[in-house]
């Protein structure tokens, strides 16, 4: 199963959770005995230790019984409930919505809105709702002799609730929001951390290709030209010419394998081995799209383009491919590589003929799974990955990159620079 599925399954990580309930449960405990041995409040003691001993169990099941070390998103839901009527009736015993303490309880929901699903969150928040609008209309007075002469305004004891509840919505359709922005940019960044894994594994794959067809190059040669002697003495020889001939046809088809495998060892190995100016890197790519593309690509270049070289990076390799193949895929005939460079800065422009980039979505390009609203596009839409990946790499390479579209042409634009002094870090 992929990352993107398994990801849609919502956990809390148990050490963590019972960590936390253990701080909540003795930080009731503490409170709830200097009230009443210290300050010397009157209240039903006896009630509200049961009512934590009934966290403390809960809490014991979790270490002992339950033996995942995630909570899974159903199981949260009842321990977060269990947390939150447990709260709710101390609360309900020491006040209600008067007692300072009901800031608490808006806590377990807002803990999980940025772990657990949706569904979960809405549960919880509807009961936290439910619950405070209990404890307005419902509870046990403050403790003696907090009561006696405790006077509170209707419309401020009403405007507590309400303050609430605004914040427990608030708060939790923010945690949500940032909890779902995070998990898709880790799923991005997982995605990526996996196509830079294969790329890694590629190019040493095509590094021994490469090798191989040099070193079985000599012993596939003479095995060649002894075949052909040999057809050459046993021409009439009907018996074994069959062999022969299958034999000299496998030596050649041996060459061209190797040969594809290389991808054409006298060029490619200088890719592989050795490190290349911008313009050549370039000229390297823009020839593999050539190779399977109908398109055309025009490479304008200055003839004085700073020609340093650089080390060989398969980051930049696949971050300039990215952008290369996303025009190449969306253009309608035509794809534009411009490269200039001066003393201070080298500058890509890669741009195409095609449709550009969908209004709704220009702000946010460059950010993964984006979807675009408008019906004209959706036939060549894509989910923003591919941009997402190839703008992470080369930023991280140095390079700032602006997304926009051609006011030249129609298609979309993609703006690269490097600051030469940062190439020469990389």
């Amino acid at each position: 199963m992929k990352f993107f599925e398994t990801s849609k399954y919502y956990t809390l990580k148990k050490s963590t959770y019972i960590s936390l309930r253990w701080i909540g449960i003795f930080g009731q405990l503490i409170s709830i005995n200097i009230v009443y041995f210290y300050l010397n409040f009157e209240f039903d003691f006896f009630k509200s230790n049961v009512i934590i001993f009934i966290g403390i169990i809960s809490n014991i099941y979790l270490i002992f019984i339950y033996k995942k070390t995630q909570i899974s998103d159903r199981s949260a839901l009842v321990f977060l409930m269990i947390d939150i009527f447990q709260l709710g009736a101390l609360i309900y015993l020491t006040g209600g919505i008067v007692n300072p303490f009901i800031i608490f309880l808006i806590i377990p929901s807002i803990f999980a809105s940025s772990n657990l699903g949706l569904r979960t969150n809405l549960l919880l928040v509807m009961t936290t709702i439910l619950l405070i609008i209990f404890l307005t209309f419902y509870s046990e007075d403050l403790p003696f002799p907090l009561n006696q002469n405790f006077q509170i305004d209707t419309y401020y004891f009403f405007s507590i609730p309400i303050a609430l509840i605004i914040a427990l919505i608030f708060l939790n359709y923010f945690a949500i929001i940032f909890g779902s922005e995070s998990r898709i940019r880790k799923e991005a960044l997982n995605k990526m951390e996996e196509i830079m894994a294969k790329e890694h594994e590629m190019l040493s794959l095509g590094g021994q290709a490469a090798a191989a067809a040099h070193s079985l190059g000599t012993p596939l040669s003479t095995i060649k030209i002894i075949s052909q002697e040999l057809k050459k003495q046993l021409k009439n020889n009907k018996d074994l010419l069959p062999d022969i001939e299958l034999l000299s046809s496998q030596v050649e088809r041996c060459n061209q394998i190797l040969k594809r495998l290389s991808l054409n060892p006298i060029e490619e190995d200088d890719f592989i081995d050795e490190d290349l100016s911008i313009r050549d890197y370039l000229k390297e790519i823009i020839t593999s799209f050539k190779e399977t593309s109908d398109k055309e690509f025009y490479f304008n270049f200055e003839q004085d383009t700073n020609q340093k070289k650089i080390s060989k990076s398969i980051e930049i390799i696949y971050g300039l491919r990215n952008f290369i193949g996303n025009a190449n895929k969306f253009s309608s005939s035509k794809v534009f590589i411009t490269l200039k460079s001066n003393n201070e800065y080298t500058e890509i422009l890669i741009s195409d003929d095609g449709t550009g980039f969908p209004y709704d979505i220009l702000s946010k390009i460059g950010e993964p799974y984006l979807k675009s609203f408008n019906n004209k596009n959706k036939t060549k839409t894509g989910l923003g990955l591919g941009v997402f990946i190839g703008k992470t790499l080369l930023e991280k390479n140095f390079a700032s990159i602006n997304c926009r579209n051609s006011k030249a042409i129609s298609g979309a634009e993609i703006f690269i620079r490097w600051k030469n002094e940062d190439l020469l870090k990389i």
